[in-house]
């Protein structure tokens, strides 16, 4: 994807804002913490938060956080679900903190829009030594038989290929620790997670993906109408509330 299309990506998602944050899943608890593990403390920037849905979990774990969010649309989702929430315009490439204001930097679905080189910078910048940084993405746990389905019909613009465990594992997804040195070897982890869904709210929540936000309608409406029919052909998910199995997956890096 070159840079004019990762940011007709990266934009798109203000356009379903309200949809977001009512379909898309939060983050495994126990993913959050262990990503927050070697932090010197528990001052957490949520980069990137989109309608707060990683910030929503920082709080339940007692973490002392703050939102910044570049999308007009969903920085005010987040806002109206999380009013006590210190939650600013900004970006990965320009954060409107001060210098080593905080001890770790989360991103929730959100690290691969990022400008990696001037990203790193100004991550590096607002952390404290020794402070954390962290991407976790909630991906597609396509080693159930039934998911695997569902990722092979849906097309690329639906389940792309960090949604699912082993494409996240192949693929590069922060490149900020180039020369200048500023974070440690990156570790990853993967958790296990799940989302209570419908056949309709699952179908809403794979047309709030940034292939599916860009997508022609008359395309659009053929992949989501080739899901809701694999969907209905399924014993697990034809009838009912089901369990969408997941995983969310950590990449963890330190502030040298």
């Amino acid at each position: 994807m070159d840079h004019d299309e990762r940011l007709r990506h990266a934009s798109s998602f203000g356009t379903a804002a309200p949809a977001y944050a009512e379909h898309r899943p939060d983050y495994a608890q126990a993913a959050v913490r262990w990503a927050l593990e070697p932090a010197p403390g528990w001052r957490v920037l949520d980069l990137g938060a989109g309608t707060g849905k990683l910030t929503g979990t920082l709080r339940a774990i007692g973490a002392d956080v703050t939102a910044v969010e570049p999308d007009p649309a969903m920085l005010s989702e987040l806002l109206r679900t999380l009013p006590e929430v210190p939650a600013l315009p900004g970006s990965a490439e320009a954060i409107p903190l001060p210098d080593g204001s905080v001890d770790a930097v989360l991103a929730g679905n959100a690290m691969h829009w990022f400008d990696p080189a001037v990203a790193a910078r100004e991550i590096a910048r607002v952390l404290s030594p020794g402070g954390v940084l962290a991407g976790l993405w909630n991906v597609l746990d396509d080693d159930v038989d039934w998911v695997a389905g569902l990722a092979a019909v849906s097309a690329s613009a639906a389940i792309g290929p960090r949604d699912t465990p082993a494409g996240w594992r192949a693929e590069p997804l922060f490149s900020g620790t180039g020369p200048d040195a500023r974070f440690g070897s990156p570790v990853r982890a993967e958790f296990p997670h799940g989302q209570r869904r419908t056949a309709d709210s699952l179908v809403a929540t794979l047309a709030t993906r940034a292939g599916m936000l860009v997508m022609p309608p008359p395309e659009r409406e053929a992949t989501l109408g080739r899901i809701r029919a694999f969907l209905a052909s399924r014993p697990e998910t034809a009838a009912g509330a089901f369990t969408l199995p997941m995983l969310t997956c950590v990449l963890r890096l330190r502030r040298r």
